[in-house]
């Protein structure tokens, strides 16, 4: 395990409270040196604008060096850039990319700890017609997923932030050799993710999108991630997986509605240990990054994932079947 950090993350800050701020990286850290897994810290190197412009329109991206040069604005109402946020947002993009980098290397988990996240921001900002960019500057794990991309000719993306990685799903809408796995809340920001939505024309299939239910649990999760998730991996067989790593699903983390524990996290990770892992910190706002965090990296160091019966709503067991029969006709999952 190496985590990639800098910082110069906590640099990128609000002039007043906003739930995107520098202690997100300090409850996470927190998290990581009481589980004993805060160690093998690299700090990453800063992007290049040519790697940004793979991703990104040479507009947006001149839009917020320029927005940061001139001291605190709003690029919407949710999301801030300081004086400080181009060069944490080149730091950020630069750790993911890394992160591939090394995970192509050697088979191991590596995390990107960054700020500010990415998942939410598409080619020209704000993606399929979500109302704000989310908290997100520049899609780490987007340049993650091209990273890999380059290398082995294909790519897979797993998201699991409670918020659909709208983002990235319309950056690779129309690429069929990068697969998007969004299991999120259905109904809220950013509006987008549901069910059909499966990719662009010659990609349908590659953008495989779980909307679950409000209050969802553990079991909920666990079941789509059984019955979806890892049938789609075990038929692909990557090398590397990108993980957008969101950790706001966790129980009373305080901008949703799922109430996930440590029980999911540690299945998900040890369900994915193995392959090897890049990490890219997305959301998680409180006890999510405290007890989410390290629960995910413990399932992978162990391998050990729940195989006790589980017990799903049947709200959730509606979704998974329907996202059967929708993807079934591209996956082997039936």
């Amino acid at each position: 395990m190496e985590i990639l950090y800098s910082e110069v993350f906590k640099e990128h800050k609000p002039l007043r409270y906003h739930p995107e701020n520098p202690e997100r990286l300090e409850l996470a850290i927190e998290g990581l040196r009481n589980s004993g897994l805060w160690m093998n810290i690299r700090e990453p190197p800063e992007a290049k604008v040519e790697k940004l412009l793979r991703v990104h329109s040479e507009k947006y991206v001149e839009m917020i060096r320029e927005l940061s040069k001139t001291g605190f604005s709003f690029v919407d109402p949710d999301t801030y850039v300081s004086q400080a946020t181009w060069k944490a947002a080149l730091k950020a993009f630069g750790a993911a990319v890394e992160a591939a980098r090394l995970a192509l290397k050697k088979k191991d988990i590596y995390l990107a700890l960054v700020r500010p996240p990415g998942h939410h921001a598409g080619k020209n900002g704000r993606a399929f017609k979500a109302p704000t960019l989310g908290f997100c500057i520049f899609n780490n794990s987007a340049g993650a997923a091209l990273e890999i991309k380059d290398a082995l000719g294909d790519a897979v993306v797993i998201d699991f932030d409670v918020h659909h990685g709208n983002g990235t799903q319309e950056i690779f809408w129309d690429d069929n050799e990068v697969v998007h796995i969004d299991i999120h809340e259905k109904a809220i920001y950013p509006g987008s993710g549901e069910i059909y939505d499966v990719g662009g024309k010659g990609a349908e299939g590659s953008k495989v999108n779980i909307p679950m239910p409000h209050y969802s649990k553990d079991d909920d999760y666990i079941l789509a991630w059984r019955e979806i998730v890892l049938p789609i991996l075990e038929e692909i067989a990557p090398r590397v997986i990108v993980v957008s790593a969101g950790f706001d699903a966790f129980k009373d983390d305080g901008l949703a509605t799922v109430e996930l524990t440590e029980k999911f996290y540690q299945f998900a990770g040890a369900s994915l240990s193995k392959f090897s892992l890049a990490v890219v910190l997305e959301g998680g706002y409180s006890v999510g990054l405290k007890r989410g965090l390290p629960a995910f990296i413990r399932g992978y160091i162990s391998g050990k994932a729940h195989r006790e019966g589980i017990y799903p709503s049947y709200e959730a067991v509606k979704v998974v079947e329907a996202a059967k029969e929708i993807y079934g006709k591209w996956w082997e999952i039936g």
